[in-house]
């Protein structure tokens, strides 16, 4: 895994989201992910000009952050707030800054933004969901199966 700062291979990144999708301090962009081989959510949201994410789980309990469907933000828009507990994190970093989850900090995903848009790298805990077999609706084959 590369140092934070450090460039990182453009082969491991994935696409997330238009640019314009992340509007400052804004609603987030969530999506799916296997966290340590389990279902879990992501999100990504524009602080300060620059795209973050974290992992959509709370450090003190683990649930989902977003009081709404991709509102993690407090009424001021100036912390992540969990919907459960009141925990509340500093968007830029995901450093706990009240509430009950201690001196804990959210887990980042990498991203990155160019040209293309936003961009986000798995990690070694963090992968992309198992993608769906396709299979053709009017048989029971899945596409890569030999024909008979």
């Amino acid at each position: 895994m590369p140092e934070a700062g450090a460039p990182r291979p453009a082969a491991l990144r994935l696409a997330l989201c238009p640019s314009e999708a992340l509007v400052e301090r804004g609603r987030g962009w969530v999506w799916d992910v296997q966290h340590f081989g389990q279902p879990a959510r992501a999100f990504a949201l524009r602080i300060d000009g620059r795209a973050v994410g974290y992992l959509n789980r709370c450090v003190h309990v683990p649930t989902e952050l977003d009081w709404q469907p991709g509102e993690f933000l407090d009424t001021e828009r100036r912390t992540i707030l969990c919907s459960l507990h009141g925990a509340a994190y500093d968007p830029a970093h995901g450093q706990c800054v009240g509430g009950p989850c201690g001196r804990g900090r959210l887990t980042v995903i990498a991203l990155d933004e160019d040209a293309q848009g936003v961009h986000w790298y798995p990690s070694r805990d963090t992968q992309p969901p198992p993608a769906a077999p396709l299979t053709d609706p009017h048989t029971t084959r899945t596409p890569d199966e030999s024909q008979p």
